[in-house]
Order: C-alpha cells, then sequence, then structure tokens
C-alpha cells in the first residue's frame, strides 16, 4: 500500500470516530477531519438536531475549525476526510473555502455533489475546482450508515 493511500485511511479512521460520536447522539452519523501540512487542525460530527441547526454538518462545522486554527478562511493547502459525499450545501461551502482536496468514504448517488447526484466540487464556472478522492474507507462509512438508519426505522416501528 503506497503511503498517500495509507495516510489516507488514517485520517479517514478518526473521521470514522467523529461519525461514531455523531451516531451516539442520534445525529446522522458523519464525520470530518481536516488535515493541512500533516496535522490535524479541525474535527468535527454532524450536529444539525443538538444545535437545531440545519447548517450544522460536520463539514460546515470542520471549515470553521479549520479556518479559525490556521487563521484564514481559505483553505487551499488543506485536505478535508469527509465519511459521506457532501450535499450541495456543504460542497458549495468547499468550494468557497478553496478546500485543496476532498477525501470521502462512501458516495452518495441521490444528493451527493461531488460527483454523485451532481458535481459542485468541480464546475467548470467556479472559480475554484476542488480535487476529490472517493471510496476510501468505504464499506466502513457505508457501514455506520446503514445502521443508523436501520435503528431509526425500527424505532419508527415501536
Amino acid at each position: 500500500m503506497d503511503v498517500l493511500r495509507r495516510d489516507d485511511e488514517t485520517y479517514m479512521r478518526m473521521a470514522l470516530k467523529e461519525a461514531e460520536m455523531a451516531f451516539s447522539k442520534e445525529e446522522v452519523p458523519v464525520g470530518a477531519v481536516v488535515v493541512c501540512d500533516g496535522k490535524v487542525v479541525a474535527r468535527a460530527h454532524n450536529q444539525v438536531e443538538q444545535l437545531k441547526d440545519a447548517t450544522a454538518h460536520a463539514e460546515v462545522l470542520a471549515i470553521t475549525q479549520a479556518s479559525s486554527a490556521l487563521h484564514d478562511w481559505r483553505l487551499t493547502g488543506a485536505t478535508m476526510y469527509v465519511t459521506k459525499e457532501p450535499c450541495a450545501m456543504c460542497a458549495g461551502a468547499l468550494v468557497n473555502c478553496r478546500l485543496g482536496k476532498l477525501v470521502f468514504g462512501v458516495a452518495d448517488p441521490r444528493s451527493g455533489a461531488a460527483g454523485g447526484a451532481l458535481n459542485i466540487t468541480q464546475f467548470e464556472g467556479n472559480l475554484h475546482e476542488v480535487s476529490v478522492t472517493s471510496g476510501v474507507l468505504q464499506e466502513e462509512c457505508l457501514q455506520i450508515i446503514q445502521e443508523f438508519f436501520r435503528k431509526q426505522r425500527s424505532k419508527a416501528k415501536d
């Protein structure tokens, strides 16, 4: 296994830990980690229910943390690792903060906006395009999402 792939898996495992925290709080289990120059500068998970805020997605919260840590809204040298393909809102935020690279685990063909349902991250009309790698620890990322929604459906039946 090459070094880049190993690094991607290491950071994605950190994002999965964030997703597990979201799961434990009954949030959709998505986790994100931002890395710059080999250092983790942000970690976040979905907090929509907890904060009663539709914008409190892991990616948006991680962008805010990373921008604060780096003292710049431009994240051109950073890579975000996120367990699920970002939605349109999050993909737009990734473009707007000039993220250098996005690495995600599981694709979302229904509402993903980094190549799934649409591709905001690499839309030619944007002032910035985000480099994208998908499928890192895909099975693990899919498993936690599926388990969460199985649990939610089971609760709804009761």
